[in-house]
């Protein structure tokens, strides 16, 4: 595969973003349904709907990785304040990365990754900060080769049924 350029996003990607955000929904619902939302029909362009909202958002990066005209990868962060819910200063908050399942292992998340971090790098913003799903041990790996360490657990417990109060 030749190497991929990754360059900011442009309304033309739009259709392939939405369907990666789409397998991305799913990818996720396959890790835990009754924690993530399941993919529908609409998902790919009410994804895609999302992410032409944030194109022109100088606070945003939404970066793809193409081959050959090809979109094979995107990925979308944002430079946000502060966050006491989160208990959490201003940081740079990477919302997806995601790659198509037969261009993975091919360090493209690894290209997308180091392009989002130089723009928030290039933006003065302190940190990155990130939640990733805890069975995508593949994610897990690339974030702490970068030097990502981990600061939070998320919890999830289902109230129906008859588990304790």
């Amino acid at each position: 595969m030749p190497t991929p350029i990754v360059r900011p996003a442009t309304s033309a990607d739009l259709p392939r973003i939405g369907r990666l955000g789409a397998l991305l929904v799913e990818e996720h619902h396959g890790f835990d349904p009754e924690r993530f939302l399941g993919a529908k029909r609409r998902t790919p362009a009410d994804y895609a709907a999302f992410m032409k909202a944030q194109l022109d958002n100088p606070d945003v990066a939404v970066l793809v990785a193409e081959v050959n005209g090809d979109v094979i990868g995107y990925v979308y962060a944002a430079i946000e304040g502060y966050d006491y819910m989160a208990l959490r200063g201003p940081a740079g908050v990477l919302h997806d990365i995601i790659v198509d399942p037969e261009s993975r292992g091919r360090g493209v998340g690894r290209l997308l990754l180091d392009a989002v971090l130089a723009f928030l790098r290039s933006r003065g913003v302190p940190r990155v900060v990130l939640t990733t799903a805890e069975q995508n041990a593949a994610a897990h790996r690339l974030y702490e080769s970068v030097g990502f360490r981990r600061t939070m657990i998320e919890m999830t417990r289902e109230l129906g049924g008859d588990g304790p109060a």
